[in-house]
């Protein structure tokens, strides 16, 4: 479907770019999280903010657009999904954060 846009009225044009604005939101939206489910709550993740080293932490919720990261120093980072890597996952009691006890089975 075509639409001549120079036949359209001004009330109609700005129908229509509150349609296109809000269509491309919501197409901004299913990829965020389309991304988003590539990870889980609690996963370990990893990212780097420009002009920082590579911060580390975990994803403790999903917002509209970005996840919320707990790093392991107790900062509180929003994050784009596609700026995340998985995180190291390992549980040697050397990578375990200074405030977890390794407990042993009885």
């Amino acid at each position: 479907m075509k639409i001549d846009i120079d036949k359209l009225t001004e009330a109609e044009l700005v129908d229509l770019n509150n349609r296109v604005v809000e269509r491309l939101r919501f197409l901004s939206q299913m990829h965020a999280h389309g991304e988003m489910l590539q990870f889980k709550i609690g996963d370990r993740v990893s990212f780097q903010p420009e002009g920082h080293p590579v911060v580390v932490g975990m994803l403790t919720r999903y917002n509209r657009k970005t996840v919320t990261v707990i790093t392991d120093s107790g900062q509180r980072w929003n994050v784009a999904p596609r700026l995340l890597q998985r995180g190291d996952s390992s549980n040697a009691a050397g990578d375990l954060a200074p405030n977890v006890i390794r407990l042993r089975k009885k």
